[in-house]
């Protein structure tokens, strides 16, 4: 929650000085008489001083910033008198700023610098609530608390809600996770600043959904699984919500649902809030390791079941779900209450609010133990912490009230003297104690001494999990890779971690915990027969513990990628009834421990590597069969001479070259053609012609001939009759 009343105040303090100031201008201690022709810088820098107040977030630093400035008008007033004594116009030609400006300007930087530092190092924990499904940001009353619009999901369907529980905040959407978007769905958050929090999930229904229709599934934190949700639970309100607390180091967190075939998460919002980097430190075992699942949060006596920002505490509390309970069982306590300031509450680190130890649960006469059963998961441990203050006026004094604690019959705390522990009455006073619970419940028993009665203020009961180790993140990104090459659909759920939790891995991927590093890592991937399309990626080879690589039966084309030659640990490789082509790569012959080798019902061509004709000498299984174009091994089609690269290029280049040529010629011959098909068609149409010509010549000789022989009759030319002989 804001607190503005302290703001409220500084703000009004300035103004009133301000005024004090407007009243007091024409009798100012100046030794000169106020400059009237320029505007006062005092009474408009401070104008601004107050909007800048008001538009800042200073409710913790309020008080700090009101002294500061405070001396900044009196410096600044300062400067202006001063101004005034120097010189009497400040009104100059030149465009550049005042002198008495500048100061002004400098100090106004000191002052936004210092607001910035002040308010860095004094700002609230980071808080980040999540409305799933939304469209659009939400603020809920009474506290108008902000809840960010529906981001960071993998997947899912956004619908309206039915809530479960009166504790759930009042949203009117969730989105749920069916079966068909992938067993794994998360919400991965970016830009988390570093620290220590308290995450919760509010789980829900689909509105308009079977009454009966109440799903179970799994939620992890980190990759580390902290709650199953159990039958029963949306009758339950602290079972309405999975708590957790956790440390974030990498700047982002990721929260995973798992289905578990029980109806399909529906999950209503998301909260990320920071709390001490110290908060329940429950012993040397506490680490970053660590994850605390929270069990049960009791508050006894009086009240009702309320959530810490009700109880108005400090915020680093995480704002905690505390549930009443009145009785531990019929007749065997009495509540007590009182309305008096306790002391050594809401202290750091955990911050527990003031009104939890208000009210308590006295033992009676009739049953002076006090007991609080509770089912739990068996060989777990748990972290217990309990809570108490002497609040009763029969209790005066160390020694009035004595009692022991005892943890399924084991004594944890013996002698428990509240004021002796505490210091005084009225004072909080809290124990811790970490058990290892073997069986399905845990007991807590409050024993009193002789005399006496025991009390007890609240209870809390919190899941000590050991986080998970992650898979190493080359490998993570190898997958990320192949995911979206393979086009893997969402039924396959290839969200938030590969191998943990180790409940719930990929589907089809196998790990093993590699001792050197600690991490997680793929030794086996399996995803033969399941349609996919796509190719194989070169960042295969980031999967350096590789051991068995299936992907037979499905649609991938493309060639097989070099890199696989790099997985030296790899023994089964089985690449069948795809559709790669290309030639098989010699890096795959480096593969020493290589066993099977599946090639077959592929496109592939060209020569067997010799290393690998050389690995069936050692009972390695190679099958190379149904590959048209490949030769090289006994089984298969005997290569042609083996041609260098440079000779391949100078057969392709020939054989360019006379292609080439022969275009050329065929160019040059079908020109040629034409020419000789032009012409001869030109003469075929001038052939008529030639011959009218022929005949008409013709028949003008014979006419000549005919009007000679017309002429002379029969006589002869001496040509015609040959010599003439003369008679002597």
């Amino acid at each position: 929650m804001t607190h503005t009343r302290p703001l409220i105040k500084s703000v009004e303090s300035v103004r009133a000085c301000i005024n004090r100031d407007k009243a007091q201008h024409h009798h100012n201690s100046c030794s000169r008489p106020p400059f009237t022709s320029q505007p006062n810088v005092v009474n408009a820098n401070s104008k601004i001083v107050i909007l800048l107040l008001q538009s800042a977030d200073t409710s913790k630093h309020s008080h700090t910033l009101s002294l500061f400035i405070f001396f900044f008008l009196s410096l600044q007033k300062s400067w202006e008198c001063e101004r005034k004594r120097e010189k009497k116009e400040e009104e100059a030609e030149v465009k550049m700023p005042s002198t008495a400006t500048l100061p002004f300007l400098l100090l106004w930087i000191l002052f936004f610098c210092f607001s910035c530092i002040a308010h860095a190092a004094q700002r609230g924990p980071f808080t980040m609530r999540i409305s799933c499904g939304a469209r659009q940001n939400v603020q809920t009353k009474p506290t108008t608390t902000l809840w960010y619009k529906d981001f960071g999901y993998t997947g899912g369907i956004p619908a309206n809600a039915s809530k479960t529980s009166y504790i759930c905040p009042p949203l009117d959407t969730l989105r749920y996770f069916p079966l068909s978007e992938g067993p794994t769905n998360c919400y991965n958050i970016n830009r988390v600043p570093k620290g220590h929090y308290s995450i919760r999930i509010f789980f829900g229904l689909v509105a308009q959904a079977r009454a009966t229709n109440e799903p179970l599934f799994d939620v992890s934190i980190q990759g580390t699984q902290v709650y199953s949700l159990k039958s029963g639970w949306t009758n339950q309100d602290d079972q309405a919500f999975a708590e957790a607390q956790v440390f974030l180091m990498d700047g982002s967190v990721s929260i995973c649902f798992h289905s578990t075939g029980h109806g399909d998460p529906a999950i209503l919002s998301i909260e990320i809030l920071q709390i001490d980097d110290k908060a329940y430190d429950f012993g040397p075992q506490w680490s970053q390791g660590i994850i605390l699942r929270t069990v049960k949060r009791l508050s006894c006596g009086f009240g009702q079941s309320k959530f810490g920002v009700d109880y108005g505490a400090d915020p680093r509390g995480g704002d905690r779900f505390w549930h009443h309970i009145k009785s531990f069982g019929q007749d065997s306590d009495r509540p007590r209450s009182v309305e008096t300031r306790i002391k050594q509450a809401s202290h750091a680190p955990n911050f527990y609010p003031e009104t939890l130890y208000r009210s308590a649960l006295v033992s009676t006469s009739s049953q002076p133990d006090l007991t609080y059963t509770l089912d739990v998961d068996p060989n777990k441990n748990y972290s217990i912490w309990l809570h108490f203050a002497e609040i009763e006026n029969s209790v005066t004094a160390v020694g009035q009230r004595v009692f022991d604690i005892l943890i399924n019959g084991d004594v944890r705390f013996k002698d428990v003297d509240i004021v002796k522990l505490s210091g005084d009455r009225f004072t909080a006073l809290v124990l811790n104690t970490t058990v290892t619970v073997n069986g399905r419940t845990l007991t807590i028993t409050l024993s009193p001494k002789k005399d006496s009665f025991a009390i007890i203020s609240a209870i809390e009961i919190l899941e000590v999990i050991m986080a998970e180790s992650k898979t190493l993140s080359d490998e993570v990104a190898a997958l990320q890779t192949l995911k979206k090459a393979l086009g893997l659909p969402p039924r396959f759920g290839w969200n938030g971690d590969p191998c943990v939790p180790q409940q719930h891995p990929w589907t089809g991927a196998d790990c093993q915990l590699d001792k050197t590093s600690g991490k997680w890592v793929i030794d086996g991937l399996g995803l033969d027969n399941q349609g996919l399309k796509g190719f194989l990626p070169n960042d295969i080879s980031r999967l350096h513990n590789l051991q068995i690589l299936n992907l037979s039966g499905n649609s991938i084309h493309g060639a097989i990628p070099s890199s696989l030659g790099t997985i030296t640990s790899l023994q089964v490789l089985d690449l069948s009834y795809n559709f790669f082509n290309g030639s098989i790569p010699e890096s795959l012959g480096q593969l020493t421990l290589l066993q099977r080798l599946n090639l077959n019902g592929n496109s592939l061509s060209g020569r067997v590597p010799a290393t690998l004709g050389g690995r069936l000498l050692h009972r390695a299984s190679f099958n190379f069969t149904d590959n048209a174009g490949l030769c090289g091994i006994p089984g298969l089609p005997t290569c042609g001479p083996h041609l260098t690269a440079g000779a391949k290029v100078g057969i392709g280049l020939g054989a360019c070259f006379a292609f080439l040529l022969l275009i050329t010629c065929s160019v040059c011959w079908w020109k040629r053609r034409q020419n000789i098909l032009r012409t001869q068609q030109i003469a075929a149409r001038a052939a008529p012609y030639a011959k009218a010509r022929t005949h008409y010549s013709r028949d003008i000789q014979m006419t000549r001939h005919n009007n000679n022989n017309n002429n002379y009759g029969n006589a002869h030319t001496a040509a015609e009759n040959g010599p003439i002989l003369l008679s002597s």
